[in-house]
């Protein structure tokens, strides 16, 4: 059978009924007056939620759900007959929200459940209610209003008692097999599971609990990698989550690190999951690599907060009792009435909002400090360029001495040649002499 959780769907209740205008017109009957009877009401749209029911795929062949008119009033002072209720049965955990406002309108979590999603319309007066001493033939009615028209999104949330969660291909599907009568496909590839399944496992008379296996979730999930926040939707319902780890083929998987990278999506997802109670257990206990390393997994999540943890084999169904034994006691610590209330969209997108938010102002943290950096850079190379300036100054200064020394030479040579030329004058004055 093909699952559907989530659809969107038009719900149209019942117009109500117009009144009449009539008069009674009838022999022996002279003052018959007024007699034009009221319209009848629209019918509702009511949801039922009903546990035999584990999938929206009957309301996904439908467009429109339309409940019944209510009838017009006639003569004779008859009422118009009512509409009739249109009755939905949906599965037990479906939410029903306003698709065009995203406002939360209806949680059907119990089964026998039922909610008037959309209200139909009342029906009009006939004129009889229009007499009075003044007028005694009124000519006027009502009309019925219209019916409650509503574009519905419904998403369902699989009320199962347990959640498996964890990587692909961790051993999830195996587990379930082994522990109820469901049949999930199983096999040695990622996202085999593609759609959750729901087992029951029992322990005794009166000792059962419902196991929901959720596909695999990876990291950016809460994004909507891998399949993403299809299937994370279903865990909000869950009492209790058992996280499955195990060792991986893949050399940059670690156990560790997954049980990491599956909290912070949980915690992305939803808060109200970051405190819900888990149990963590080591799958595959039969392979040799696994046995060895479970010491080293449980002494690491110790540092992460987590006292205990299991470990169990599918195949050989060694540790599968003690691990249905954890999570009985886990579930009579905490019942379903202390669950809190799944998020809505509305508020899930406020939280995306304000994480983006965060991340925004981490960035224009991070540019001003980088801001800062080219300030003191600049101040570096405005320090470089005076002491640059300084160099030349001195430059020029030791030019003008070499200048000075150059004039001093020219000086001494202009002496030289005004020697020369005393001289000369001397020796012609004492030729005339002679």
């Amino acid at each position: 059978m093909q699952f559907v959780d989530e659809i969107e769907i038009e719900a149209v209740a019942g117009n109500g009924g117009n009144g009449a205008v009539a008069f009674r017109r009838e022999s022996h009957r002279p003052l018959g007056g007024p007699s034009g009877g009221d319209g009848g009401n629209g019918g509702d749209v009511v949801l039922h939620a009903h546990e035999r029911l584990s999938t929206l795929l009957d309301l996904g062949y439908r467009r429109r759900i339309r409940a019944q008119g209510g009838e017009n009033g006639r003569g004779k002072d008859q009422y118009g007959a009512g509409g009739k209720d249109e009755v939905v049965q949906v599965p037990v955990g479906t939410q029903v929200y306003d698709a065009e406002t995203g406002e939360l309108l209806a949680d059907l979590d119990r089964h026998d459940q039922k909610i008037v999603i959309c209200k139909g319309g009342i029906g009009g007066r006939g004129n009889m209610h229009f007499a009075t001493p003044y007028d005694r033939a009124p000519r006027r009615a009502e009309d019925g209003t219209p019916g409650e028209r509503k574009l519905l999104r419904l998403e369902l949330k699989l009320l199962a008692d347990v959640g498996l969660v964890g990587y692909p291909n961790v051993g999830k599907s195996t587990f379930i097999a082994s522990v109820s009568r469901a049949r999930p496909k199983i096999a040695d590839y990622p996202f085999t599971t593609l759609v959750p399944n729901l087992g029951v496992a029992s322990l005794g008379e009166e000792r059962s609990f419902v196991i929901a296996d959720i596909p695999g979730i990876i990291e950016g999930a809460a994004e909507g990698a891998g399949l993403g926040l299809r299937f994370l939707r279903h865990v909000e319902r869950n009492r209790v989550l058992l996280h499955l780890l195990t060792i991986d083929h893949d050399p940059e998987r670690d156990p560790v690190k997954d049980y990491d990278v599956l909290v912070r999506e949980l915690a992305e997802f939803s808060p109200t999951l970051a405190a819900r109670p888990v149990i963590v257990a080591v799958s595959k206990l039969d392979l040799p690599e696994v046995r060895e390393a479970v010491p080293r997994i449980a002494e690491e999540l110790k540092t992460r907060g987590v006292e205990r943890v299991l470990a169990f084999s599918s195949a050989t169904r060694e540790g599968i009792d003690e691990v249905l034994l954890a999570i009985e006691a886990m579930l009579k610590e905490h019942p379903r009435e202390s669950m809190p209330a799944p998020i809505t969209p509305l508020e899930r997108q406020a939280l995306r909002r304000r994480r983006g938010a965060d991340v925004l102002e981490e960035g224009d943290d991070e540019l001003d400090s980088d801001d800062e950096l080219d300030e003191g850079d600049d101040e570096l190379d405005s320090n470089d360029d005076d002491s640059d300036d300084g160099d030349e100054s001195d430059d020029e200064e030791s030019d003008g001495g070499d200048d000075d020394e150059s004039s001093g030479d020219e000086e001494s040579d202009g002496d030289e040649e005004s020697d020369d030329e005393s001289s000369d004058d001397d020796d012609e004055e004492s030729d005339d002499a002679r």
